[in-house]
């Protein structure tokens, strides 16, 4: 298993995984704070659609796909205040436009060239050296962001009210948050493809949270959760001819299902 970590186009897939792992579990932890789980699964399927119009237009897919993803998080935002529409209803409705918009862009124009098997489930192995120094240089940018905005995120997670009260912009950095997303999205849409989006956002984030202590501890335990079921996830797929994606999104679960397992123990003793 490890002799396939040797080669060139593992070592990419890697380095991309680790990048976006990191990326994702660190922006879940505030998306699972703020039961908007889900959130980056709704965002994966306007990027969809928005990819598919995109080259319906002749535009280059990867702008359109975030100026819909931005435009689908700013229209989720707005859905939830509907008192008629619930959360969950919000993110369905959001589902379903995305999926329709890419079927209907697609069909008009016979398929459009769309690999839609690499959009559905991925292609981590076949990065490419433009490709990783994207994902690199994006997640980068998302992680340095949230560091720099850490305090004030986690103050509007508890409390928008407080937060604003205490002189904290939420409007606007509901709109970065945003945006930071639609980014982190976009670049994992790449690797593990919109079926499975949630799998890097949401699993290493309530790891986390089930063993976290701190807000540092559990970011850091965040971090480690996801880029461990990539690594892993990439030599077992590599080494028995598994589907990438599926394994990194199992080995995820399996991590999650051990923490919590381990956290009950613990509570046993105590």
């Amino acid at each position: 298993m490890l002799e396939a970590l040797g080669y060139a186009f593992v070592q990419k897939a890697l380095f991309a995984g680790v990048s976006v792992s990191s990326a994702c579990a660190f922006l879940g932890i505030f998306l699972v704070m703020r039961r908007h789980a889900l959130f980056g699964d709704a965002l994966s399927h306007i990027a969809f659609g928005g990819m598919a119009i995109g080259l319906l237009l002749g535009a280059y897919p990867l702008w359109t796909a975030l100026v819909a993803a931005i435009l689908g998080g700013l229209g989720l935002e707005r859905l939830r205040r509907v008192p008629s529409v619930t959360g969950d209803a919000a993110v369905a409705i959001l589902l379903v436009a995305g999926l329709g918009a890419g079927v209907i862009a697609a069909s008009a124009s016979g398929g459009l060239g769309i690999d839609i098997e690499g959009l559905l489930f991925g292609s981590i192995l076949l990065v490419s050296d433009q490709d990783l120094a994207s994902v690199i240089g994006i997640s980068a940018v998302v992680g340095v962001v949230l560091c720099a905005l850490r305090r004030q995120l986690l103050y509007m997670t508890f409390s928008a009210e407080q937060a604003r009260v205490a002189g904290i912009p939420v409007e606007r950095l509901g709109y970065v948050f945003i945006v930071l997303t639609s980014l982190t999205v976009i670049i994992s849409i790449r690797l593990v493809g919109i079926l499975l989006v949630s799998a890097l956002i949401v699993l290493p984030a309530i790891t986390a949270i089930t063993l976290g202590r701190s807000f540092a501890g559990t970011a850091a335990i965040a971090v480690a959760s996801g880029a461990a079921s990539v690594v892993i996830g990439i030599a077992v797929s590599t080494a028995y001819g598994l589907a990438p994606s599926g394994t990194i999104a199992l080995i995820g679960v399996a991590i999650l299902v051990g923490a919590i397992a381990y956290r009950s123990a613990v509570g046993r003793r105590y």
